[in-house]
């Protein structure tokens, strides 16, 4: 189970997240929707080590996350999909695959994980000699996702998964993550997609600069007029 308590990130004297909480349970999908700016991403990035909180906690089944390097945030189990893909656009698909496991030492481990991302991701398997940057911005995304998976994460927080796809794309994007759900993994997911993201969530928060103003199952955020009306649009068919 991952565990945020009171936490608190500032840059540059702006709060950026004023003492957010919430749980993200094993096996769940857990999302957070909001505007630009209200914090989502600086939430995943300090889970991640990558920016420093002010104070609060970040603990993964008890044990305390910040102030960790990167590399044992990822040992513990919880790896991150950044937003805009960021693959490496000169390695192939396969490298790009590979790159993913660089914490790992098991190879038959790894190889069998390549085949199980290439059944969620049949396109990877056919284009896994390509450059990663001659990749659609759909295939790059499913690249995207399968290095995460690639160090075998216990949750995979997705930052904006859905961001410049087209309609079609995204909705095979969201099957995978609730496959990928199925397969045990923990899901955090952070999205302007309010409505494609809470039909999947168990549970979802709300975030409005830097605070969490709305919580409760994904379902019933999907039916709350405060959310309609901000996220959603007001008449939502």
């Amino acid at each position: 189970m991952l565990e945020i308590k009171d936490l608190c990130v500032d840059y540059g004297g702006i709060h950026a997240l004023s003492g957010i909480s919430m749980t993200v349970p094993d096996g769940k999908i857990v999302t957070m929707v909001g505007s630009n700016g209200a914090g989502k991403s600086t939430t995943l990035r300090t889970i991640s080590g990558l920016v420093k909180a002010k104070s609060g906690s970040v603990k993964a089944d008890g044990r305390e996350l910040l102030g960790l390097p990167i590399n044992k945030v990822l040992e513990a189990g919880i790896a991150q999909v950044p937003e805009g893909r960021r693959v490496f656009s000169n390695l192939t698909v396969l490298e790009n695959l590979r790159s993913g496991a660089y914490l790992r030492r098991d190879k038959d481990g790894i190889e069998e994980d390549i085949r199980w991302i290439y059944s969620l991701f049949p396109i990877l398997k056919e284009r896994y000699w390509q450059p990663a940057g001659t990749l659609s911005g759909g295939e790059q995304q499913m690249l995207a996702v399968g290095r995460g998976l690639m160090s075998r994460p216990r949750v995979l927080m997705l930052d904006e998964p859905s961001l410049g796809l087209a309609p079609l794309v995204v909705q095979g994007i969201f099957s995978i993550i609730k496959e990928i759900n199925k397969r045990g993994v923990t899901i955090l997911l952070i999205e302007q997609n309010a409505n494609m993201a809470l039909k999947i969530a168990d549970y979802a928060y709300v975030l409005e600069t830097g605070r969490i103003s709305i919580e409760g199952p994904g379902a019933a955020l999907l039916d709350d007029d405060r959310v309609k009306e901000a996220y959603l649009g007001k008449y939502r068919g």
